[in-house]
C-alpha cells in the first residue's frame, strides 16, 4: 500500500510540473510571438514599410466597392482589383513590375484573342458553334502550356502565360451562355488595369525598393562574410587549448554565416537579377546594367567559398595536428589568412562605393606572406619529409637483408633434412643454434630499426592534418585571382569610377576664359 501511494505521489507531481510548465509556456507566448515580431522589423525597417504600402493599396481598390458612384461605373468585377493588388504587389519595385505587366499584357492578349474567337464562332449554329469552341479552347490550352517549358518563357513570362491561359478560358467558354460577356470583360479588364496601376504607384513613387540594389548590396555582404569567415576559421585553428571552450560558441557563428550566405545565395542572386532587368534606369547612367554579371561574380564566389568549407571542415576533422605542432605555424597561416582576408575586403569596398579597386589590389604583401608560409614549412622537414633520408634508406637495407638471410636458412634446413646419417643430422643441430643466436641478433637490431620507422610514420601522420589546411590557405589565394577578375569585368561593364588614391587632389585653375582642372599625386603632408 505505500508503495502504490509513493507511486501515486510520483505521478501526480509530475503532472502537476507538466502543467506549470504548459502554463509557463502560454505566460511567455505572447511576450516571445512580440519580440519575434520586432526583431524581424529591426533587422530589415523596409519590411514595415512595405506592409503599410500593401495596406494602403487594398484600402485605396476597396474604394471602388465602398464608393456608390464607383461601385455603379464597375460593379462586381471591383473584387478583381482587389485581387490583382494581393497577388501583384510584391517587396520590390523589380517584382512587382514583372508581375504586374505580366498580368496585364496576358489579359490583354487573352480577352483579344477570346473576341476573335467568339466572332468567328458565332457565325456557325448553335452546335458547330460549341464544337469550334471546344477546338479552340484544346489548341489554345496545349499550345500556351507546351510553350512555358522553353527555358526563356519560362523564367521571364511564365505568370502571363498562366494569367492567359485562365482569362481566356474564362472569358471563352462563358460567352456560350452569358449573352453580354464584352461588357464583362470590359470591365474585368479596368479593374485589372486599377489594381495594377495602384500597385506600380506604391512600387515606383512610395519609398520604392529596388532588386538591383539588393543585389548589389549582398555581393558586397557576400564579400565581407567570407572575409570574417576565413580570419575566424583561421583564429580558431590556433586557439590555446584553455580558450577553445570558451570561443567555440562564439567562434563558429561568423564561420558558418560568412559562408552560408555564399553558398545559399544561388536562387537569390537569380532571382533579383531577373527583377532588376524589369527596374527602370534610375541610375545616372541610363543604360543596361549588367545585373548577370552579378551572378557570374556570385557562382566564382560559390566556388571560392568552398574552400572555406573545407577550412571549417579542418577544425572538426578527427585527426588533428597536435597544438604544439600547430603553433610553429600560426604566424604565418594568420599572415596569409589576413591578406586575403584584406584583398575580400578591398573588393567589397570598391564594390559598395561603385569605384575600381587598386590596380595592386594582389599586393606584394600576399606574395611575401606565401613566402613566409614555405619557409616556415621547409624549416621542419622532419615532420613532413621524415627525420633523414639516408638513415631511412639504411634501416630499410638491414630489414631486407635481414629477410634474405632468413630465406637462405629456410632453404638450408630443407635440404639437409634429406640426409639420413648422424654427421647430417648433428649438423643440422649446430646450424640450428647458430641460427637461433643470429635471429636474437638480428631482433636486437630490427627493433630499434622498426621502432623508428613506427615513430617517423606517427609524426608524419600527425603533420597530415595541418598539411590539408595549409594546402587549403594556398588554394584560397590561387582561387582569389578568379574572384578579382569578375569584379574587375564588373567594374568595366557597369562603367565605375576610376580608382584614385587617397592623396590625389584636384587643384582648379582658372585663366582667361578658361578653367582646368589637374589631378595631381602630392605628399600626405601637402594633403594636409
Amino acid at each position: 500500500m505505500a508503495e502504490g501511494e509513493a507511486c501515486g505521489e510520483a505521478v501526480d507531481m509530475r503532472s502537476n510540473r507538466h502543467t506549470l510548465t504548459s502554463m509557463e509556456k502560454m505566460r511567455r507566448l505572447p511576450r516571445s510571438v512580440c519580440q519575434k515580431i520586432w526583431e524581424i522589423g529591426r533587422e530589415d525597417p523596409r519590411r514595415v514599410i512595405h506592409s503599410l504600402k500593401v495596406g494602403l493599396a487594398l484600402t485605396l481598390v476597396s474604394l471602388l466597392y465602398l464608393m456608390e458612384t464607383l461601385f455603379e461605373g464597375v460593379g462586381q468585377n471591383a473584387i478583381w482589383a482587389v485581387m490583382t493588388v494581393v497577388v501583384v504587389l510584391e517587396f520590390t519595385a523589380g517584382a512587382t513590375l514583372c508581375k504586374g505587366l505580366n498580368r496585364g499584357f496576358g489579359t490583354l492578349c487573352a480577352g483579344s484573342l477570346a473576341f476573335f474567337i467568339e466572332f468567328m464562332a458565332g457565325k456557325s449554329g448553335h452546335i458547330c458553334r460549341a464544337v469550334f469552341i471546344g477546338i479552340s479552347v484544346f489548341i489554345i490550352g496545349t499550345t500556351a502550356t507546351y510553350l512555358r517549358f522553353i527555358p526563356y518563357i519560362k523564367k521571364n513570362y511564365d505568370y502571363g502565360v498562366v494569367i492567359f491561359l485562365l482569362t481566356f478560358n474564362l472569358i471563352t467558354v462563358s460567352s456560350y451562355r452569358v449573352h453580354n460577356v464584352l461588357r464583362i470583360a470590359h470591365e474585368r479588364l479596368y479593374t485589372i488595369a486599377i489594381g495594377c496601376g495602384v500597385c506600380l504607384i506604391m512600387s515606383l513613387l512610395i519609398f520604392p525598393n529596388w532588386s538591383g540594389e539588393d543585389l548589389h548590396n549582398s555581393t558586397v555582404s557576400k564579400l565581407e562574410g567570407l572575409a570574417r569567415s576565413i580570419e575566424a576559421c583561421v583564429t580558431e585553428y590556433f586557439q590555446d587549448a584553455e580558450k577553445e571552450v570558451s570561443r567555440c560558441a562564439s567562434s563558429k557563428d561568423p564561420i558558418h554565416k560568412g559562408y552560408r550566405a555564399v553558398l545559399d545565395s544561388k536562387s537569390n542572386d537569380e532571382t533579383l537579377a531577373l527583377f532588376a532587368s524589369w527596374e527602370p534606369r534610375h541610375s545616372r547612367h541610363c543604360y543596361r546594367y549588367p545585373w548577370q554579371q552579378y551572378v557570374k561574380l556570385g557562382a566564382v564566389l560559390r566556388h571560392f567559398g568552398y574552400t572555406a568549407v573545407a577550412l571549417h571542415g579542418c577544425l572538426e576533422s578527427e585527426v588533428q595536428t597536435p597544438r604544439s605542432v600547430r603553433a610553429l605555424f600560426k604566424n604565418p597561416c594568420n599572415r596569409v589568412s589576413g591578406e586575403v582576408a584584406k584583398v575580400l575586403l578591398e573588393l567589397a569596398d570598391s564594390i559598395k562605393n561603385r569605384r575600381r579597386c587598386c590596380p595592386d589590389v594582389l599586393s606584394d604583401n600576399l606574395h611575401d606572406a606565401l613566402q613566409h608560409l614555405n619557409a616556415a614549412i621547409k624549416s621542419q622537414p622532419r615532420l613532413f619529409l621524415g627525420s633523414n633520408h639516408g638513415h631511412t634508406h639504411n634501416m630499410l637495407a638491414v630489414a631486407a637483408a635481414a629477410a634474405q638471410r632468413k630465406q637462405a636458412n629456410d632453404s638450408g634446413i630443407s635440404l639437409s633434412s634429406v640426409k639420413t646419417d648422424t654427421s647430417a643430422l648433428l649438423e643440422w643441430r649446430s646450424k640450428r643454434v647458430i641460427d637461433h643466436h643470429s635471429k636474437d641478433s638480428e631482433r636486437k637490431v630490427l627493433r630499434p630499426t622498426l621502432s623508428k620507422l613506427a615513430i617517423t610514420s606517427l609524426e608524419f601522420s600527425e603533420a597530415l592534418p595541418f598539411a590539408a589546411f595549409a594546402s587549403l590557405l594556398v588554394e584560397m589565394v590561387v582561387r582569389l585571382e578568379r574572384v578579382i577578375e569578375e569584379v574587375e569585368e564588373l567594374e568595366k561593364m557597369a562603367c565605375f569610377k576610376e580608382f584614385r588614391e587617397k592623396n590625389d587632389v584636384e587643384i582648379v585653375v582658372t585663366s582667361e576664359n578658361r578653367t582646368h582642372t589637374v589631378t595631381t599625386n602630392l605628399p600626405a603632408q601637402a594633403v594636409e
